[in-house]
Formats: structure tokens, sequence, C-alpha cells
């Protein structure tokens, strides 16, 4: 016997052809999948800062945080670094929705004008000196950017304080206001 095994006909007309399928089929996947797919709602994390204090403080770490948040405000993140003089970074949002304004809090032994660079601007401007009374500093120096963003600045202890954002002054100061170094370990 000698049959040959059955072979087809190869041509570069049959191969783009082929291509040209495999690339509309593809095509059609992407267009179904973008007609029946919806956008995810992303939502900030709540984060319960408290605790993450709490338990630092538990270590021997002294360290300034707000006792409470104004109505509706939440924490979203919180950096600890604990050692000989610890360090604190709170962000937090003024509330859920859309319009939420970013602010943030932050204790470290950088110096105010470092701080100021990173975080505000790279040339903010000074404003006029701010009281708040309640807080553990209750003298802060006030610094804005361009873009409408609000820092106070104080030094307690040999280390920096800022509270700053996008939030009014005044909700700023509240903040600031409100810092504490109480105990929570229990």
């Amino acid at each position: 016997m000698s049959e040959r095994p059955g072979r087809y006909e190869r041509s570069t007309s049959g191969m783009v052809g082929a291509l040209i399928v495999t690339v509309l089929v593809i095509l059609g996947v992407v267009a179904f999948r973008a007609c029946n797919t919806t956008d995810p709602e992303v939502r900030p994390q709540h984060v319960d800062y408290l605790s993450q204090v709490r338990y630092a403080q538990r270590t021997g770490a002294e360290l300034v945080y707000p006792s409470s948040l104004p109505a509706g405000w939440f924490a979203t993140k919180i950096d600890l670094s604990l050692g000989s003089k610890p360090e604190l970074t709170l962000s937090m949002l003024t509330d859920s929705g859309s319009d939420g304004q970013y602010v943030g809090f932050l204790q470290s032994p950088v110096p105010v004008p470092e701080l100021l660079t990173t975080y505000v601007d790279p040339s903010p401007t000074s404003g006029p000196d701010v009281e708040t009374p309640g807080g553990v500093v209750t003298h802060w120096q006030t610094w804005t950017d361009a873009g409408g963003d609000t820092a106070l600045v104080a030094r307690w202890h040999g280390r920096s304080l800022m509270v700053f954002g996008g939030a009014s002054q005044g909700e700023l100061e509240q903040l600031a206001g409100s810092l504490t170094t109480r105990s929570l370990a229990g």
C-alpha cells in the first residue's frame, strides 16, 4: 500500500483568513465583556487607628494622636514606626462621599521645613499662627500651598507635629485641638 497521509493545501490566503477570524473572535469577546461589565464601586477602607495606638502604647511608645475624629471623618491608613522617637502617620477622609477631602496627621523626628516640602509644597506660604485650646500643643504655625491645601505645624518634645490636607483650616484646627497622649493601654 502506498497511501499517503491526508494533507491539506496551505496557502497564504488561508492563513490570512484564519488570522482575521481569530482577531474577530477576540474583538467579539472584548466587546461582549465591555457591554456586560460594570465599574466596581471602590470604597475606602476604614481603619481602627485607636487599636494600633493602643498596641504601640503597650510597647512603651509615646504617641500623639487624635482622641476622636470629627463627625463623618474616618481613618484610612496608619503607619507606625516604633523606636526611641516613634513616628506616626495617619491618613483620613472627611467623609465617604465623592467630595471627601484628604487629611493627614504626622508625628515625626524630621524637622518641620523638611515635612512641609515633602507633604505640602516645595515653597509653602506662611500664614498667621493659630491657637487650638485643648490639645497637647496649643500654638500652631500655618502654611498653605498654591492648590489650597493647608498645614498646621508645631514642635512637641523634640518632634514635629503636622495636621494637613484639603479640609478647611477650621476643620484642621478642630483636629489639632483633639490631639492627645492619653493612655489607651489596658
